[in-house]
């Protein structure tokens, strides 16, 4: 079968692609290789940023539950900030769990004329170095430019070498859902000092993210950086977690047992011959909070607006235009998850990150999604000056790095 365009996984970052795509009037084929309505571990909660990306989507999200700000807390130190107003995100987040969110999305895309096929793992039809489609068992469907949009650990990943780069950073992660009588709260809170059950300090965070729907997105991430990451228990951290906000949130016991999923950050090549990566597939994931939905589907958008611009430039020219937007950021992010995989350093970079009002807009700033290479202000500044003087303290880093 011939098209013009196919995208592998149905996460938020393929869903955006084909929608970009069908509204353009493009004959566009997702393969997704669940069942519809299959649920994606994750924190559920959705930036500024994301929300604007779905205002570019024009996707409704009255369905969420909206999100004002976030509540940080370090050791003893907390803050409450509202989203900040700019003129390039919106003053709000949300709360959408993935199993809605995900199926909403793929709606959308099916509504505006994306061929949708469920139960379908498709991998790379391959021509030398060129991918000319995807093959779905014996099926073979053809076109001239293929999304890679399904993670970093898949087949079709690794046939591709979009897999992440082993020297680099990654998270786990571990989510359960609980009953709490302030699951309409309008702030996520993320305790940014925890520890393991040794009394570790562990680069990361716990996390409690109401949904306005009688429950909350409870869970706790952690970086590779960390001494000991590979013994890291992490439903025993997420226990510890619970029980230090079980009597201020009133919190109910797990509804399901708690999931955990493993956050790619990085990526050894996002683009070739007739094919790029986006979204997780690409390591479009800030090491600093694990979220990358916002960046999945600005990437998504992004990839398919450079095929409709010029199909024959348009892997070489995405890779360009995505880099200027998020690499610069993310690296930095990832060279700092060095610096924090010390106990010792993590401790007083805390203090110091909710410390004054001009740290915590920054901090907030980061948590949010809300910094790339166009970023204005103090934030874009600090940004700018911490990625200079990495790059240059980066063989140190690397050297001196807390082994896992």
């Amino acid at each position: 079968m011939q098209r013009d365009l196919l995208i592998i996984g149905g996460g938020p970052a393929g869903s955006a692609a084909a929608i970009t795509a069908a509204r353009a009037g493009l004959k566009v084929t997702l393969f997704e290789k669940a069942p519809y309505g299959r649920d994606k571990v994750c924190g559920d909660g959705l930036t500024p940023r994301a929300i604007g990306a779905l205002d570019e989507l024009r996707i409704d999200h009255s369905a969420a539950h909206r999100i004002d700000g976030l509540r940080m807390i370090a050791g003893k130190k907390e803050r409450e900030l509202l989203w900040p107003v700019t003129s390039r995100f919106p003053s709000h987040g949300a709360v959408w769990p993935r199993q809605r969110f995900d199926n909403h999305l793929l709606d959308v895309a099916i509504a505006s004329g994306a061929d949708v096929r469920f139960d379908s793992e498709a991998l790379p039809e391959m021509e030398g170095e060129r991918v000319v489609g995807v093959r779905v068992a014996n099926d073979v469907y053809r076109a001239p430019f293929t999304i890679l949009a399904a993670g970093a650990q898949g087949m079709a990943a690794k046939m591709l070498g979009a897999e992440r780069d082993p020297n680099e950073t990654f998270g786990l992660a571990i989510r359960a859902y609980a009953p709490t009588p302030r699951h309409a709260e309008r702030h996520l809170e993320a305790c940014l000092s925890l520890s393991d059950e040794h009394g570790t300090a562990v680069p990361g965070y716990g996390w409690m993210f109401p949904a306005g729907d009688g429950t909350v997105n409870i869970g706790v991430g952690a970086l590779s950086t960390m001494k000991g990451f590979k013994k890291l228990n992490l439903n025993k951290l997420l226990d510890q977690y619970a029980a230090i906000v079980k009597d201020s949130w009133s919190l109910g016991d797990y509804i399901e047992k708690p999931r955990a999923w493993r956050l790619p950050m990085s990526c050894m090549r996002r683009h070739g011959e007739g094919w790029v990566a986006i979204g997780d597939a690409a390591g479009f994931v800030n090491p600093m909070n694990g979220e990358g939905i916002d960046y999945g589907l600005e990437s998504g958008m992004l990839a398919v607006q450079c095929y409709l611009e010029d199909p024959a430039s348009a892997a070489v020219e995405y890779d360009k235009q995505v880099g200027e937007r998020f690499d610069a950021f993310l690296r930095t992010g990832r060279r700092f998850s060095f610096i924090i995989g010390h106990p010792w350093l993590l401790k007083p970079g805390l203090r110091i990150a909710v410390g004054t009002q001009t740290a915590a807009d920054i901090t907030l700033s980061v948590m949010g999604n809300l910094i790339d290479s166009n970023t204005p202000g103090a934030a874009g500044r600090v940004m700018k000056i911490a990625d200079t003087t990495l790059r240059i303290a980066d063989p140190l880093l690397r050297r001196t790095r807390a082994r896992a």
